[in-house]
């Protein structure tokens, strides 16, 4: 009898052996993910742990999973998505900040040399799904398939998305 409750405590640090194995070490590109679409460092922690909470749940069946990076992202993502939607007021506030940024003079920016954060604010006014489209391509390195996988997209849907979401930001860049 001893011998086979210790069996059944090693089967369970093994399956969070596993777990941590193959899902927490993508917590970075997690946090930043969730981050990118909420704008608010707590909110996407707060979102990553949720994941966690589902992905964890569903631990007896992500062996079946081809690409748990990609699962994890697409779950990540609906994840923030409906916090967008039940916190109206995150919208606004991303609202005002995109309204007062808007008339900020070229030189003023070039001047503060934060091309870094000027692409972000680009990025962050593009629809959502070219906002997701581009932070994971151009920011997280993910392929064509894998983001087509997260966004429930065709890779010529995210091929297209892409171009276009670069191409407003160019626009952006040249019209300031």
């Amino acid at each position: 009898m001893f011998i086979r409750l210790y069996s059944r405590v090693e089967k369970i640090i093994m399956d969070k052996e596993a777990f941590d194995n193959s899902v927490v070490v993508f917590s970075e590109q997690l946090y930043r993910m969730a981050k990118s679409i909420l704008l608010d460092e707590e909110s996407a922690k707060d979102s990553v742990q949720d994941l966690y909470l589902k992905l964890w749940e569903m631990r007896t069946t992500l062996d079946e999973i081809e690409n748990i990076a990609a699962f994890a992202m697409k779950v990540l993502r609906n994840i923030c998505l409906d916090k967008l939607r039940k916190k109206t007021e995150i919208i606004l506030e991303m609202q005002e900040y995109t309204s007062i940024h808007d008339h900020k003079p070229l030189q003023e920016l070039i001047e503060q040399k934060d091309m870094t954060r000027i692409i972000k604010q680009y990025i962050n006014r593009l629809p959502e799904l070219q906002k997701t489209v581009v932070r994971l391509r151009d920011v997280e390195g993910f392929e064509i398939k894998e983001i087509a996988y997260i966004t429930s997209s065709t890779e010529n849907a995210v091929m297209a998305n892409l171009s276009r979401a670069r191409q407003k930001i160019r626009n952006y860049l040249m019209d300031n």
